[in-house]
């Protein structure tokens, strides 16, 4: 029996040369026996961010990080197999409570959507931040549990566990204080090693670009998709990607509990704000007819639109949260488990005219000097501050009226934050178009 030597593989990346799906899987299998330092896997991950990787080894650092823990057995559950499908996104200032939204609304078609997502990290939010503001809300269950939670709701969104995909935990860790998070093949492997421990049949996954994304160009997050959508197919993994513009905010609310709120009026029909509605309204639809329950787009929209307006996809919401340990009341009585910030005030708009920009990257990061993000991972959320109420690109705007309404601990902290905000914001005398969310897809079909 041969020795396993860790820096042969490392040497080997090293040298450019390509890893054997073998090599791969016994560096993985390693990292869980705790073979492996931090040392080592620092240096494979630096390794793999300068040389690349080809998507054989990708679709190989996927699959043994997938198999690293549990996947998750959904016999006997009652699903269809095709009906089980993940949505993700590659995160964006505001984006994070869209699969709270999706989802539910998804699940009340009739599709099963087990959710393994993540944290929020600088400007960016995550879902897991908004199903932790949930009081009682369990954000790491069993794989049981969560199994349990998607039977009993038909959807579930919780955060890693020590069972599903925990190499990938190891793994991103060392990415996150070594410089090698930004490295697409490491970014494809971490994303799709959780969809697949999910044991979902089908993906879909919107890749944002702009200033509120981590891909700056539409070319950068082509070159992600694509990226994305090579390993999926390798993987067998049926997987749609939707790219998106992201240089505004999605939505109207940044901060956990505001954002909670906006999900329970979009599913309420109360207020939809018409970006955040028209990425719903697509990736709903890719999703029901990846699960074959719509033939087209346009049936799919339909039974979407019957299921908002019949209130059985706001009633899925609240399952999911009750399964998960939340509130039973959360829908009927927010106000009781959202309590308001200290200061709530409007931003005062300089000027009268039309909304020309809005630097998502600026006012995500104002939004992290507020507390409602994070610089470093260990951060501790502030889950009562934030914004709701954002203007949008296009809007009419008169001097004094608000540019947005700032939830704040203090009115220090207002005034930390109101002229980075007001100076986001970019008003002239001629009103611009609205510009399309959706700019382009991939498919594993194509």
């Amino acid at each position: 029996m041969s020795t396993f030597l860790p820096a042969q593989v490392i040497r080997a990346k090293r040298n450019r040369e390509i890893l054997s799906d073998a090599d791969i899987r016994r560096f993985v299998e390693g990292i869980g026996a705790g073979e492996i330092s931090e040392a080592q896997i620092g240096a494979f991950t630096m390794a793999c961010f300068l040389n690349g990787m080809t998507p054989r080894e990708t679709a190989a650092l996927t699959l043994a990080m997938r198999d690293s823990g549990d996947v998750v057995d959904w016999s006997g559950s009652g699903f269809a197999p095709e009906t089980i499908i993940e949505k993700h996104s590659t995160g964006g200032t505001g984006d994070e409570n869209l699969s709270l939204i999706v989802a539910p609304l998804v699940a009340a078609c009739g599709v099963a959507m087990p959710m393994i997502s993540a944290r929020g990290l600088g400007h960016t939010g995550g879902e897991v931040d908004l199903m932790e503001a949930m009081p009682g809300v369990a954000i790491a269950p069993s794989t049981e549990m969560f199994r349990q939670a998607v039977i009993s709701a038909g959807s579930a969104i919780i955060g890693p566990t020590p069972r599903l995909a925990p190499a990938d935990a190891a793994i991103y860790y060392i990415r996150d204080v070594t410089a090698t998070v930004e490295s697409i093949p490491l970014i494809t492997a971490s994303i799709l090693s959780k969809k697949l421990a999910a044991g979902v049949s089908g993906l879909v996954m919107s890749v944002n670009y702009g200033s509120g994304a981590f891909m700056p160009t539409y070319a950068e997050a082509q070159e992600l998709a694509k990226s994305l959508i090579a390993v999926a197919r390798i993987a067998g993994l049926p997987m749609v990607a939707p790219i998106v513009e992201m240089d505004e905010i999605m939505g109207d609310a940044i901060g956990s509990r505001l954002q909670l709120r906006e999900v329970i009026d979009f599913l309420s029909r109360v207020r939809q704000e018409s970006r955040i509605r028209a990425l719903v309204m697509d990736i709903s639809a890719e999703i029901l007819v990846m699960a074959g329950l719509a033939t087209s787009k346009d049936g799919a929209l339909d039974l979407v639109e019957a299921r908002l307006a019949d209130g059985s996809a706001l009633h899925r919401f609240q399952r999911m949260v009750t399964a998960l340990g939340g509130p039973v009341d959360l829908v009927a009585n927010p106000d009781v488990h959202f309590p308001p910030a200290p200061v709530i005030a409007p931003l005062p708009s300089p000027t009268t005219g039309f909304v020309q920009k809005v630097d998502a990257y600026a006012v995500g990061i104002a939004m992290v000097r507020l507390g409602a993000g994070r610089k470093v991972a260990s951060d501790l959320l502030d889950q009562d501050v934030g914004l709701a109420g954002m203007v949008h690109i296009g809007d009419e705007i008169v001097e004094g009226n608000p540019l947005c309404i700032l939830h704040c601990r203090s009115k220090a902290d207002f005034d930390s934050v109101a002229s980075a905000i007001t100076a986001a914001i970019s008003i002239g005398s001629a009103k611009p178009d609205r510009r399309p969310v959706v700019t382009g897809r991939l498919s594993t079909q194509d």
